[in-house]
C-alpha cells in the first residue's frame, strides 16, 4: 500500500439505539443520524486521538457516517468528501426490521460470498465497490493518511479483501465497534 488508511465505523446511531436495520439510501441519507451515545463516543475519541492526523476524509453519504466524518474533519481542518461506494451494505427485504436478523445473513455469507438471500447485496459486490475506493486512492495518492468513514459490515468485508482472506470469512474478526478506527497499510 502506498498510503495509510484509518478505517472508521460511524458512531452509535439512532438506528443502533432502536435496534433496526437502516441500509437503504431512501432512509439512511437523511435520517438516522448519530445518537447521543454516538456523539459522546466521538468526543472521547477525538480527545484521545492516537493515530496519525488524516490528510483527507472520505465518507459514506448516509447521515450517520456524514455526521461522524464531519466531527473528525472539523478537528483536523479537512474538507469532507462524500463517497457513495462507502455506503452501508443493502440488506434488501430486511430493511427496517430488527438488527437481530443480521446473523441469518452472516450465516449465509459464510457459505457463499455471492448469495442474495433476502435480497441482500452480496458480499462480493460490497468488496468490489469498497476495494475500488482504495484502489482509486492508491492510484492518486502516496504517503497520505486517508480516513474512510463507513459502516460495520462493509468495513469488515473490505478488511477481508485487503488482507487476502476469503470473503466468506469477513465475520471471523471481532465486530468493529461504533466510532472505532482500524488502521491499515503503510
Amino acid at each position: 500500500m502506498r498510503n495509510r488508511y484509518l478505517l472508521m465505523r460511524h458512531g452509535h446511531s439512532q438506528a443502533n439505539a432502536r435496534g433496526i436495520i437502516v441500509s437503504s439510501p431512501e432512509r439512511g441519507l437523511d435520517d438516522f443520524g448519530l445518537s447521543p451515545t454516538g456523539e459522546a463516543q466521538l468526543e472521547a475519541l477525538l480527545a484521545d486521538w492516537r493515530w496519525p492526523a488524516p490528510t483527507q476524509a472520505l465518507h459514506s453519504d448516509f447521515r450517520r457516517t456524514t455526521e461522524t466524518a464531519a466531527r473528525v474533519a472539523a478537528c483536523f481542518g479537512l474538507a469532507l468528501e462524500p463517497e457513495p461506494r462507502l455506503r452501508e451494505r443493502h440488506f434488501g427485504e430486511l430493511e427496517g426490521q430488527g438488527d437481530d436478523r443480521y446473523p441469518e445473513v452472516w450465516a449465509r455469507d459464510a457459505e457463499a460470498s455471492d448469495h442474495r438471500a433476502f435480497g441482500v447485496e452480496p458480499v462480493s459486490a460490497v468488496a468490489t465497490r469498497m476495494r475500488a475506493v482504495v484502489d482509486a486512492l492508491e492510484a492518486r495518492h502516496r504517503g497520505e493518511t486517508l480516513l474512510l468513514v463507513s459502516h460495520g459490515d462493509p468495513l469488515q468485508i473490505l478488511l477481508a479483501a485487503l488482507e487476502g482472506q476469503p470473503l466468506t470469512r469477513h465475520r471471523d474478526r471481532a465486530p468493529l465497534a461504533p466510532a472505532s478506527i482500524t488502521p491499515f497499510g503503510d
